[in-house]
């Protein structure tokens, strides 16, 4: 099937338009055939807020009229989609990631890893559970931006059966070598799909790097963007690729299962907090 990434640029607060701007990319999405569009993170709403009190007047509810008109959309062009926004419960704010399809909202990821930056000064971190969601597409996992610095997270996903994951993201110039490293590595090191869209563009004193890419499991880029240019990019993709994870070039020769030579009982240290780092 085909897959697609939209590398936009949101502005700051302006949701009417930042949606009408995600709307034509899925209908350019539909006319070249994806089934499965990805968006960028906070694509609805920006980005850098300078307090909560300003994010909050700018959240959206989630699921709500924006949402909606994305989940019509979808069911109008035969489509699923991924699309980041800053979301609103009550006073409580959220860096949200909705999966929309044909039939409405199938379910939302809240990011879970927030550094000190931009709006997510002023978030309250997700709680998971880092699982995929079935779809006819396949399973699709959901991990925002910073999400990918913590390689635990793609791998949760993988265990519990993605065969994509979409990474919605706001990546500053700062941050340009997870583009050019860390994509390849988490599709890799975990034989699934991943599809990272990033916006180009200035918000405030923030400059992002753009180069939104579609990684297949053996970490080969089928398709990327630039570093400044809006752009659509599609990539033909057969999830049954994600699922094979065992490599065996030679039967009894030559071997390599990825999640069966695993060693979990080794791995403690990976959730023990034995070096507390204090932060702002």
């Amino acid at each position: 099937m085909l897959v697609g990434v939209a590398q936009i640029e949101p502005r700051l607060g302006e949701t009417e338009r930042n949606l009408e701007a995600c709307l034509a990319r899925l209908e350019a999405a539909a006319v070249a055939g994806c089934e499965l569009l990805v968006l960028p993170e906070c694509a609805l709403t920006g980005y850098v807020f300078e307090s909560f009190e300003e994010a909050l007047v700018h959240a959206l509810e989630a699921p709500g009229s924006e949402t909606g008109e994305l989940a019509a959309a979808c069911a109008r062009l035969g489509m699923h989609a991924v699309c980041g926004l800053l979301a609103r419960e009550d006073d409580v704010l959220r860096n949200r990631a909705v999966l929309v399809g044909p039939d409405g909202l199938v379910g939302h990821y809240d990011k879970t890893h927030l550094p000190y930056l931009g709006v997510d000064r002023f978030v309250t971190p997700g709680e998971g559970p880092l699982e995929p969601f079935d779809t006819p597409l396949g399973r699709v996992g959901i991990e925002i931006c910073y999400d990918l610095r913590f390689p635990e997270v793609t791998r949760a996903l993988a265990l519990a059966g993605a065969d994509i994951v979409a990474h919605p993201t706001n990546w500053p110039l700062a941050a340009r070598t997870n583009a050019d490293f860390m994509t390849r590595s988490r599709a890799l090191e975990n034989r699934v799909f991943l599809l990272t869209a990033n916006r180009v563009g200035r918000e405030r004193s923030a400059e992002f790097c753009g180069w939104s890419q579609i990684v297949d499991p053996m970490g080969t880029r089928l398709a990327e963007a630039d570093a400044t240019s809006e752009a659509l990019v599609v990539a033909d993709i057969d999830v049954e690729e994600a699922r094979v994870k065992n490599i065996v070039p030679k039967p009894g020769e030559y071997e390599m299962h990825l999640f069966g030579h695993r060693r979990p009982e080794l791995y403690g240290a990976l959730v023990e907090e034995l070096h507390p780092v204090e932060t702002p």
